[in-house]
């Protein structure tokens, strides 16, 4: 019985021995390998200033540091030479790395350009304190697009949504908030938008009078309006418009007949006076017609 327990306690520890050397070994090894990778350094690309959207990296807005392998992230660049002259289309914060996913190509363009994607278009349209929405819009924000207009062949003025969560790109010409993180009071507001949002937003604003709305960033919905027409601003539902429409049309009252009277009898003219008497008279080759009436003033 004592033999038995003590072959089993035997290899009981032989296996523990044999475990454990093993795991000391894997240890060893993992900790050396993260050890060699800290002690090898690697140059790293950082910002030297904020750098916003829009402007083209100097070599006086970037700087190196030094970055252990283990901590250097994937799309960062090791030479300056590599994001020289390339335009920025995300904010990048002071002493934050520069990242591949952050520039646009070399040549691209300025401004906007480089950050508007592929069958994407930008649009500014010219606002004022209330389309604008009081200077509250903001680059980054969303917005819906309302019109204001008469439609052909109607009588009544109407409001409509035609672009919901559009994206803005500009207020006025910077692409930022302020210094303070305020909004800019803007003239112009430049929003991204596909082809046929650009065209439905252009004939927008030279046929009516738009108004842009804000929304929340977090919202997507996309809303279906039917629009609002004056008259609904007074009571008067749609049914009752569309009632109105579909009423047929009042009867004309038939024109009273006016008999014409006939012109009253025109007297007959006097009947004229009967002929004189007269008396032709004949002396020798001399002819003469002398009437009865004048020999009698004559006797």
């Amino acid at each position: 019985m004592d033999r038995r327990f003590w072959t089993v306690l035997g290899v009981s520890l032989l296996f523990a021995l044999v475990a454990s050397s093993l795991f000391y070994q894997m240890s060893a090894r993992a900790g050396g390998g993260k050890k060699s990778d800290q002690g090898e350094m690697k140059d790293l690309v950082l910002a030297a200033k904020p750098l916003s959207v829009g402007i083209t990296v100097k070599p006086t807005d970037v700087k190196i540091v030094k970055k252990p392998n283990d901590q250097f992230p994937r799309d960062g660049f090791t030479k300056v030479e590599e994001v020289i002259d390339r335009p920025v289309i995300s904010n990048i914060l002071l002493d934050e790395p520069i990242l591949e996913g952050r520039l646009a190509a070399r040549g691209s363009g300025l401004g906007i350009a480089p950050i508007i994607p592929v069958g994407m278009r930008a649009v500014t349209v010219r606002v004022n304190d209330v389309v604008g929405v009081a200077g509250f819009v903001m680059p980054g924000m969303r917005v819906d697009v309302l019109v204001t207009g008469r439609p052909p062949g109607r009588d009544n003025t109407i409001t409509t949504t035609v672009l919901q969560n559009i994206l803005v790109l500009t207020a006025g010409t910077t692409m930022q908030p302020d210094s303070r993180g305020q909004a800019i009071n803007a003239p112009n507001v430049t929003v991204l938008v596909n082809p046929e949002q650009a065209e439905i937003l252009t004939l927008a604003s030279n046929e009516g009078h738009i108004q842009l709305v804000l929304r929340n960033g977090n919202d997507a919905t996309i809303e279906k309006t039917p629009g609002t027409q004056v008259s609904q601003l007074y009571g008067v539902t749609a049914k009752q418009q569309q009632q109105k429409a579909e009423a047929p049309a009042p009867r004309p009252r038939p024109k009273p007949v006016v008999v014409a009277q006939a012109p009253p009898p025109v007297a007959p003219p006097p009947p004229a006076p009967p002929p004189a008497d007269q008396i032709v008279v004949i002396r020798g080759n001399q002819k003469t017609v002398e009437t009865v009436s004048s020999l009698k003033n004559n006797e």
